[in-house]
C-alpha cells in the first residue's frame, strides 16, 4: 500500500503548520497550526488550514501528533476538534497550552481525550508506531517525531537546533537521531526556517548573560517584550531579576497564562520574593522592577504598543525606562515593530532591538544544524517544511551539497501529495481542497475572498450610500435622494457636484418607473444596478477615485 505525505500547512509560507500521513486509508496529522493574518486580511483574526480533507475522510483519522506548544503548530486545534474528535498525543506543557485554548470552547474541553507522553516513548496508532525524540526549541517539551509504517519511516524534525545547554528541559537527542540513521530512514521532514543563515544558531544562555550586562547597566524599570510562549527566556529573565535584586511583574493576558501554566507544571521555576503583583508596581522603586510583557511583534492591541502611545492603564513609559526587544519580527511585521520602537523613543525610553545586542536567539537552527540534522539521519529522501518557497528552494540547494539531487528533495505545496510506493517517491497529485480559511470573531471560513475584496475596497476608497424613498403605494420618490460617505469625501461637498449626483439618481430612478410603474423587486435591482453604475461614473470623472456605491431604496 503507498505511504503519503499531504501538508495542509506550513510548506511554502511560515505558519498554520499541519501535515497528514496516510497509509492506506489510516491518517495521522502532525500538529494543528495557525497563522496571523497579513495587513490585507481587513479585519481577520486568525487563519487556519483548511481541513476540508480530513473533514471528507475523518472516520480514517487515528489522531492528531503534537510536537510542542507554539501558536503555529497548535493554535488550530480547537478548530479541528469541533469538526472531529479525535484523540491528541502530546507533551506536558503542549498540551497544559492547549487545554487552555480549548477552554475558549464552551463543551470542547470535556470531550476531546488528551494524552500525555515523553521524550523516548513509543505509542501504536493503528498500522503506525510513533517515537518521541527530544529537540531543543524556543519552548521546553517540544520533540521530534519518528514514525514507522510497514512502507517505510518518517522522521519529521519539528522545530529544533543543536542546543546542548538549553535553560531547562533536555537537550536535543542527537544520539538517537544518530540511530536512527542506521535504520534506513525512507524520509525525513526538517525544519527549514533559517536555511539562508550560516554557522550554528547560538545556545539560549547566550541571551543569559547578555540580559546581565543590560539589567546591570539600566538606571530605572526594566521592560522585556518577548513571545508569551517562551518560557526558557521568562526564566531567564526571573533569574537575571534575582542576582540583580529586581522583582518581575507579568503584564500581558496571554504572558500572564502561560507563566502560570508553565508554573503549575513545573517548567518555570520563580524564585521566592522575586514575583511582582502589578497592583505594587506604583509603590515599588523603578531601579527594582522588571516587566516582562507581550508585544514583540508590534501588534496593535497588547500591552507593549499600549505602553508605547500612552494608553496603558497600569504603566506608563517615560525617561530612565529600558525596554528590551527579546524577539526578532517575524516576516511581515517589521513595520508594527519599528513603529511601537519609534513610539517607545517618544516616550523617552532607551530601547534595545539590535541583533547586535544579542538579547534574542532563535529557536531555529541554521544552516550547520540543518547540516548536521541531515548527515545523523542520512534519509533516502528530503522534505523540507515549515519555510517560505525561498526556505524550500535554499534547503534543496544545501542538500544538493550534500549529494542530494532535485529527485531526492520535492518542494510541496499546500495540498500537494506525495507518495511513496516500494520505497520510491512520487508527486501524486494534489487534494481537491487546501489553503486557508480565515477566522473572524466566531465566523470560521465566512469570510471568502469576495469579502476581503470588499473590505479592501472600502478601506481604500471608502463607501457612498444613496438612499432612495420610494412610497410604496404610488411608487413616486417621496423626496430627493440622500447621498451619505464614509472614507471618502468630494472636495468640499460641492453644492453643484452633490446636486449632480442627485440629478443622476432621480433620473435613473424616473427611467425605470416610465417603463414600469408598478415597481417589483426586478425594477429595484435594476434602479440600483443602474444607479451603482452611472453614480460610479460620475465621481470617477469628476474625482479620479472609485468608492464602493450602494443604493438603498426605502419603501414608505
Amino acid at each position: 500500500m503507498p505511504l503519503q505525505i499531504i501538508p495542509l500547512g506550513g510548506v511554502g509560507e511560515i505558519g498554520k503548520n499541519m501535515t497528514a500521513v496516510r497509509y492506506g486509508e489510516e491518517i495521522i496529522v502532525i500538529d494543528a497550526g495557525l497563522m496571523f493574518p497579513d495587513e490585507e486580511m481587513f479585519g481577520v483574526d486568525i487563519v487556519i488550514p483548511d481541513i476540508s480533507f480530513l473533514i471528507e475522510n475523518k472516520e480514517h483519522v487515528l489522531g492528531i501528533v503534537l510536537t510542542h506548544g507554539h501558536e503555529d503548530h497548535i493554535g488550530a486545534l480547537p478548530y479541528v476538534l469541533r469538526e472531529m474528535n479525535v484523540p491528541v498525543w502530546g507533551t506536558g506543557l503542549t498540551l497544559g497550552f492547549v487545554k487552555a485554548k480549548v477552554e475558549d470552547h464552551p463543551g470542547l474541553l470535556d470531550q476531546a481525550e488528551f494524552n500525555v507522553v515523553e521524550p523516548g516513548d513509543v505509542i501504536s496508532v493503528g498500522s503506525f508506531k510513533i517515537e518521541f525524540i527530544s529537540v531543543s526549541h524556543s519552548i521546553p517539551d517540544a520533540v521530534g517525531l519518528a514514525i514507522r509504517t510497514p512502507a517505510g519511516t518518517i522522521v519529521h524534525t519539528s522545530d529544533f537546533k543543536f542546543d546542548y545547554t538549553p535553560v531547562g528541559g533536555h537537550p536535543i537527542d542527537v544520539a538517537r537521531f544518530a540511530r536512527l540513521g542506521d535504520e534506513d530512514v525512507l524520509a525525513l521532514m526538517s525544519d527549514t526556517t533559517n536555511v539562508e543563515r550560516e554557522g550554528y544558531t547560538p545556545s539560549e544562555r547566550l541571551v543569559g548573560k547578555s540580559f546581565d550586562e543590560a539589567f546591570a547597566t539600566a538606571p530605572g524599570r526594566i521592560v522585556v517584550a518577548m513571545f508569551a510562549s517562551n518560557v526558557h527566556r521568562m526564566q531567564q529573565v526571573y533569574d537575571t531579576a534575582t542576582r540583580c535584586g529586581r522583582k518581575v511583574a507579568v503584564v500581558g493576558r496571554s504572558m500572564a497564562k502561560n507563566s502560570a501554566i508553565a508554573t503549575q507544571l513545573g517548567y518555570l521555576r520563580i524564585p521566592e520574593g522575586v514575583d511582582l503583583p502589578l497592583g505594587e508596581l506604583n509603590s515599588t522603586p523603578p531601579e527594582q522592577i522588571v516587566i516582562m510583557s507581550t508585544g514583540s511583534q508590534g501588534e496593535p492591541l497588547s500591552a507593549l504598543s499600549r505602553m508605547a502611545v500612552d494608553e496603558h492603564k497600569k504603566i506608563k513609559i517615560g525617561p530612565g525606562d529600558t525596554v528590551i526587544f527579546s524577539a526578532m519580527p517575524i516576516p511581515g511585521n517589521e513595520n508594527l515593530v519599528n513603529k511601537t520602537i519609534n513610539n517607545l523613543y517618544r516616550r523617552g525610553a532607551r530601547v534595545i532591538y539590535d541583533a547586535s545586542e544579542e538579547t534574542h536567539v532563535s529557536g531555529h537552527g541554521n544552516q550547520e544544524d540543518l547540516k548536521l540534522m541531515l548527515y545523523l539521519v542520512r534519509p533516502k529522501y528530503v522534505i523540507p517544511v515549515h519555510g517560505e518557497y525561498r526556505h524550500l528552494t535554499k534547503y534543496a540547494e544545501m542538500a544538493a551539497m550534500m549529494g542530494y539531487g532535485p529527485d531526492w528533495v520535492p518542494r510541496l505545496g499546500v495540498g500537494d501529495i506525495y507518495e511513496f510506493v516500494n520505497g520510491k517517491g512520487r508527486h501524486a497529485g494534489r487534494i481537491e481542497n487546501s489553503g486557508m480559511v480565515m477566522v473572524d470573531g466566531i465566523g470560521v471560513g465566512d469570510v471568502t475572498d469576495i469579502v476581503l475584496r470588499d473590505r479592501r475596497h472600502l478601506a481604500q476608497d471608502g463607501v457612498m450610500i444613496a438612499v432612495l424613498t420610494v412610497d410604496r403605494t404610488t411608487g413616486e420618490l417621496v423626496a430627493d435622494p440622500d447621498i451619505v460617505s464614509r472614507g471618502f469625501a468630494m472636495p468640499e461637498l460641492e453644492d453643484e457636484m452633490m446636486e449632480k449626483a442627485k440629478e443622476i439618481i432621480m433620473a435613473k430612478f424616473e427611467a425605470v418607473v416610465e417603463t414600469d410603474p408598478d415597481i417589483d423587486g426586478d425594477d429595484t435591482m435594476t434602479i440600483k444596478m443602474d444607479v451603482r453604475r452611472a453614480l460610479g461614473k460620475f465621481i470617477y470623472e469628476r474625482t479620479r477615485r472609485r468608492p464602493m456605491i450602494v443604493p438603498v431604496i426605502v419603501e414608505v
